[in-house]
């Protein structure tokens, strides 16, 4: 399978590309902003089947065409697009400035929805496309302060799911968005100082990549939530 990864240079992106990587028949694209981060984790791959692109997705809307042309570069076809790449603040509503808002919104929503639109072409029948959302971003689940923004943009990337979904279906492309609470990641880590994490990011990465290989065989337009505890 030829499997694209964003935010694949650590946390639950990393450790959902290792778990993949131990299959030799997966190739595996990863995306990131540093070259030396997404080398180290292609130099880990037990298989030496992931390679990487260098992206900053807060400028893909810039040149949307960009994602794919790196792509074509290494894949001819697409068969698991997994949108992990995520950026979060842990800042007051009345105190988080506009860039930080639109930074989190253009990272966690509408690159992905560039990323998406620019691969559908790649893609064909029985194909699976996953969004990795939040619990902060999922209906009925307890919200936190400080994280409004960014639990609004991982449910607009969730709503969307379900949308793509029926709007795919023709071509057999499935949708689905994974609501994770919290695992054990930097970014975690950074937002919530001190917290510890009931899940780690190596197991919620394994649960990632298993799902990005087998859910969409019996899921469809689905957010489901994965979780033990949130945030």
């Amino acid at each position: 399978m030829n499997i694209i990864i964003t935010g694949g240079s650590n946390g639950i992106g990393k450790q959902t590309a290792l778990h993949l990587a131990h299959d030799s028949k997966n190739n595996i694209l990863i995306t990131g902003r540093r070259n030396e981060t997404l080398s180290k984790v292609s130099e880990d791959a037990p298989s030496k089947n992931i390679r990487y692109l260098s992206i900053d997705l807060r400028e893909l809307h810039k040149n949307p065409d960009q994602f794919r042309s790196g792509v074509e570069k290494i894949f001819s076809s697409v068969d698991v697009l997994i949108n992990n790449a995520g950026t979060l603040v842990n800042r007051k509503f009345v105190e988080t400035t506009e860039d930080q808002a639109r930074e989190m919104m253009e990272v966690n929503f509408f690159a992905p929805m560039i990323i998406i639109k620019s691969l559908i072409p790649l893609m064909s029948a029985n194909s699976h496309i996953v969004n990795i959302s939040s619990m902060g971003g999922y209906q009925g689940s307890a919200k936190f302060p400080g994280l409004s923004y960014y639990s609004a943009s991982k449910a607009a990337l969730a709503c969307i799911t379900e949308c793509l979904a029926g709007e795919l279906n023709e071509k057999k492309i499935f949708v689905n968005c994974l609501a994770l609470g919290s695992a054990g990641t930097e970014m975690l880590e950074k937002a919530f100082p001190g917290y510890k994490a009931p899940v780690t990011a190596e197991e919620m990465g394994k649960f990632v990549a298993d799902f990005a290989i087998n859910g969409g065989r019996v899921f469809n337009g689905k957010i489901l939530p994965v979780s033990l505890t949130t945030p």
